[in-house]
């Protein structure tokens, strides 16, 4: 019973249910902990299914592929794979089919990606009529597209679920048509083409959301009447995220919302405990309104735990791990059910039930020896088999589990830090992107989508015009740092507060024609709830030492190294698009923002280090490229993008004297 439909179909039509989104990490480390934070997850919360995201373009194919055999095979999690169709090899798309029905997995969330781009996305270099019979453009331009290939080809094997906007989808090809009526056309084709399910883009405007609902509910065409639709909810995991997240996808903060976190946006666990509030009261709203099968839920994770967890107990969402279990009657006669109690992460089972000549119902699906069977030490040594003795506990051992075992009674302490596997659930609970340390499942962009330059054709030609000139590119960094444009191609955001205060610095490196990505200026000891430089919980204290990311020529490169090479309080990390890389240390790892709080152990949010620095390289040089392919190409500005991405160095200079407020900027500006 993989196929999600049939998971609903045998609950209860009164029932909630619930199911988690991940990414595939962009390391290894961060596979291998979130390999162990799926475990644990699996054990204690116990979703109905969960998702498995797709890079736009197949940017990360191999990896969600990757992490779907993880949560479909090891983990045996019913696995919904996300599946995008355009700007990519049309191969791809064939090849991911195949491959997730050899897992087993059997359920595609069938999205259409990007606006299909393929004059922008065409190698020149290659066989052109090859290239063009493999662009998935001319069989894909919409995500319908999708779900009727996946029909026409593998019949009912697959559930297909497809995207819902409950405040309409803002897309680059029609982004001033933001509204639920210009997308219903869509929506009823692809219900019309097999759609089985629909699951909805976040949102926090749940008033939104129910007249969406019932708006579908009550659509002439009939088709919504029954369908499953699944609101997608994302915890509030920062401030910073939060307003991150819904600018990029156009999701509405009811005034209300926004002013009960702008109250505590200096204060990070504040917020947390303010968005767990929030999520739970929606859940709770939403559960009052009439559904015609099981109400679900879909949580977009980031990859982290804590705040997830803590919204499912508080919503009561997490369903009972031992169901009680009809067994036949071991003289002929009706089946009987045998209750079961969950003690500590034991199962115990009636004294008098075990010598029944009949294996044991699991629990759960997903139950691994973790959960054992306590029965008595003359049992578990004449009549267990091997196979069976891996979930039995002597009476003797009952107290020492052979794993960590997480139980309901447990979750929430866990979830709040509460010993060892509380702080292996926790250690990364202050995300800071691709800042933040690889070994955590939520290292990187918080979407996990790959390279993107987050504007639409239109909205990137507003922003930074067509460059003609390096110089055009320099005025492009400068009106970024002066407030005159709120986006440059490697953030999307407007410079934070504590930037302001090395901007000077920051336009005298623009004025040599070195343009910075990435910098914070040092810090010693302010209190975590400044206005500028505060983070964390409030009672602390807050440090960083001056770091900045910049492009610069490769000439100009060569010239300035040997000056940081003679600084001994300098660190470096340096790399360009054709994948060469120096540092002073590449083994070296470097906190450069941490905090020390009352009663916790220190905290280091951002780290620099080489293994995060050259993921980071490709990328960056990667948008270049999208950058590149904004513009016709040959033309003036392609060739001009193409130049400086083949030319320039990506550097990211470290000084470790964070006592010395501009040693960093007096040391690159005498360059």
């Amino acid at each position: 019973m993989d196929k999600i439909t049939d998971k609903l179909a045998a609950l209860p039509p009164n029932s909630n249910y619930f199911s988690l989104e991940f990414f595939p990490p962009k390391t290894q480390h961060g596979f291998a902990n979130l390999h162990a934070r799926l475990s644990r997850m699996a054990q204690a919360l116990r979703p109905l299914f969960v998702n498995v995201t797709w890079g736009a373009g197949g940017s990360t194919s191999a990896k969600s592929l990757a992490l779907a055999e993880l949560t479909q095979r090891s983990l045996q999690l019913t696995t919904c794979l996300h599946l995008t169709c355009t700007n990519m090899s049309r191969r791809l798309v064939d090849d991911a089919l195949e491959q997730a029905k050899a897992l087993g997995v059997r359920n595609i969330l069938a999205l259409r990606g990007d606006p299909p781009r393929s004059d922008e996305y065409r190698d020149d270099s290659g066989d052109q009529e090859a290239l063009e019979a493999d662009d998935s453009n001319k069989d894909f331009m919409w995500a319908v597209d999708l779900v009727r290939y996946i029909r026409k080809q593998y019949g009912d094997y697959f559930c297909i679920g497809v995207a819902g906007y409950p405040e309409g989808h803002s897309d680059q090809s029609h982004p001033e048509h933001q509204s639920v009526e210009h997308d219903l056309p869509y929506l009823v084709e692809k219900a019309a083409a097999g759609a089985d399910f629909i699951m909805t883009q976040l949102f926090y405007d749940v008033e939104a959301y129910t007249r969406y609902e019932r708006r579908l509910r009550e659509h002439e065409s009939g088709l919504f009447k029954t369908i499953p639709i699944i609101p997608g909810l994302m915890p509030v995991q920062s401030y910073q995220i939060l307003r991150r997240t819904t600018k990029l996808s156009h999701a509405a903060l009811p005034p209300d919302v926004l002013k009960r976190l702008e109250a505590v946006k200096g204060d990070d666990e504040a917020v947390k405990r303010v968005g767990v509030d929030i999520i739970t009261e929606a859940v709770e709203k939403m559960k009052s309104v009439p559904n015609p099968g099981p109400r679900g839920f879909h949580f977009y994770t980031l990859n982290l735990e804590k705040v997830v967890t803590q919204i499912l107990e508080r919503s009561s969402l997490i369903p009972p791990a031992t169901p009680i279990i009809t067994m036949p009657d071991s003289n002929g006669g009706p089946d009987h059910a045998i209750a079961e109690e969950e003690t500590d992460g034991f199962l115990i089972v009636e004294r008098s039930k075990q010598n029944c000549n009949h294996r044991r119902g699991s629990s759960v699906k997903n139950s691994q020896p973790r959960n054992r069977v306590v029965v008595s030490r003359d049992r578990a040594s004449s009549t267990s088999s091997t196979h069976t003795s891996a979930f039995e506990a002597p009476e003797d051992e009952a107290g020492v589990p052979r794993d960590q075992i997480n139980s309901r009674a447990n979750t929430l302490a866990i979830s709040q830090g509460e010993g060892a596997v509380g702080r292996e659930a926790t250690w990364d609970d202050f995300p800071n992107g691709r800042w933040g340390d690889v070994r955590s499942p939520a290292y990187g962009e918080i979407d996990g989508y790959g390279v993107s330059l987050h504007a639409s054709i239109p909205e990137a030609n507003r922003l930074w015009g067509q460059p003609g000139s390096i110089g055009d590119i320099s005025t492009i960094f400068r009106n970024h740092l002066e407030g005159e444009i709120d986006a440059i191609p490697w953030s999307e955001e407007a410079l934070q507060a504590e930037t302001l205060t090395i901007k000077q610095h920051l336009l005298a490196l623009v004025e040599k024609g070195w343009w910075s990505v990435a910098s914070q200026p040092a810090v010693n000891g302010k209190r975590s709830n400044d206005p500028v430089f505060g983070w964390g919980p409030k009672n602390g204290f807050v440090f960083q030492k001056p770091f900045v990311e910049l492009f610069l020529p490769a000439s100009d490169w060569e010239v300035l190294r040997p000056k940081l090479d003679a600084d001994e309080q300098v660190t470096y990390f340096a790399g360009n698009a054709a994948g060469d890389f120096v540092s002073t240390d590449e083994h070296s790892v470097n906190p450069v923002t941490w905090g020390t709080f009352t009663g916790k152990e220190i905290i280091t949010p951002t780290i620099i280090e080489a293994v995060s620095f050259r993921s980071w390289v490709e990328e960056a040089f990667g948008i270049w490229a999208e950058w590149q392919r904004v513009y016709k190409p040959g033309s003036e500005s392609s060739r001009l993008l193409e130049r400086v991405r083949k030319d320039y160095w990506l550097v990211n200079v470290i000084h470790h004297g964070y006592l010395e407020e501009h040693a960093l900027w007096e040391r690159l500006l005498s360059a």
